[in-house]
């Protein structure tokens, strides 16, 4: 089933009201369950970050990791990802965040086992 995209602020407050939150070295995840068959996503890229054009290549970054790892991931959750202020952005490279999904999904117990 397609990831849904959250857009609106609200969408993004709710999930991080929940608290379910995990880090990695580059991203932090928050999660909470929605009572849908379906799973939402929000990506969100501080503007102290970097520049309009980094923060962009960053969300293309995620979106691209998260879609190769979407099939596994289980249904019913509100994902919300953001790039941590403190990350250098020259690191933003499609490995470095791999890495940090896949350990974050994997801490959060959130992949179906095969």
């Amino acid at each position: 089933m397609k990831t849904k995209m959250l857009k609106k602020n609200y969408e993004f407050q709710r999930v991080f009201a929940k608290k379910n939150y995990y880090g990695g070295k580059y991203i932090e995840m928050f999660v909470m369950r929605n009572k849908q068959n379906v799973n939402y996503l929000g990506i969100a890229v501080s503007k102290k970050s970097a520049n309009s054009v980094k923060r962009n290549k960053i969300k293309r970054l995620i979106r691209e990791n998260y879609r190769q790892i979407e099939n596994k991931i289980i249904q019913g959750n509100s994902y919300v990802i953001l790039w941590k202020k403190k990350a250098n952005a020259e690191e933003a490279n499609y490995y470095n965040i791999k890495d940090d999904i896949n350990k974050i999904f994997k801490k959060a117990k959130l992949i179906k086992e095969e």
